[in-house]
């Protein structure tokens, strides 16, 4: 439903519009609530800390795809956006963050993500979908948030909290945008995604602090 919203608004207020709220956490956030149900407070907050270094890996997925759209179809580009964040990812995970330095790591990332994003004119409106897309976009949406949920508990509390920032919103708009709207289009929406990230930090800095 949420995609569903994000699309609606694309279509009536722009490709910026449209990725500031793409931005916000609505996987990350019930994952974590469901984390802190099933294996106590403590190894939520831990996987917070992880989601917080995580915003690297997702917006170095959004500004590799961003930039590669604009020579590349979406079946050129998708893998290696996803490839990037894999490997950001792997990295990542190689490190002890505590909650300060995670949260440093993330507002540095999102200060400096748009300036790695292609400079493009996009067009004001979304161009109208079918339903059919509409549906897509929905369904592809909840399988992979439906896969993130069942594979982070059992991943360990670093990796978790990693995977808690598996692009799945980004994935999902940025391979319907780019074939429906074009890669202009994808860009705009993909730097407002990360203008959006700011309260993504917000939100995993003050689930961390407070279990």
């Amino acid at each position: 439903l949420f995609l569903l919203t994000i699309s609606l608004i694309g279509r009536r207020f722009g490709p910026t519009a449209a990725g500031w709220l793409a931005g916000l956490p609505l996987v990350t956030g019930p994952i974590l609530f469901l984390l802190a149900l099933e294996y106590g407070n403590a190894f939520a907050a831990r996987a917070a800390v992880g989601a917080l270094a995580g915003v690297l890996a997702s917006l170095a997925f959004t500004t590799t795809y961003a930039r590669l759209a604009q020579r590349r179809t979406w079946a050129g580009t998708l893998p290696w956006a996803l490839a990037t964040w894999a490997l950001c990812t792997s990295l990542l995970a190689l490190v002890d963050f505590e909650w300060w330095s995670a949260a440093l790591l993330a507002l540095a990332s999102v200060a400096l993500a748009p300036r790695f994003f292609p400079s493009v004119t996009a067009p004001l409106h979304a161009n109208p979908m079918p339903p059919r897309e509409l549906m897509l976009r929905m369904a592809t949406g909840a399988a992979l948030t439906l896969a993130v949920s069942a594979g982070a508990p059992h991943l360990g509390v670093r990796l978790s909290g990693l995977l808690t920032v598996f692009p799945v919103l980004s994935v999902v708009l940025s391979v319907a945008t780019h074939r429906t709207n074009g890669p202009a289009f994808t860009a705009a929406l993909l730097r407002g995604l990360a203008h959006g990230m700011y309260a993504f930090t917000a939100f995993c800095l003050m689930i961390a602090l407070a279990l």
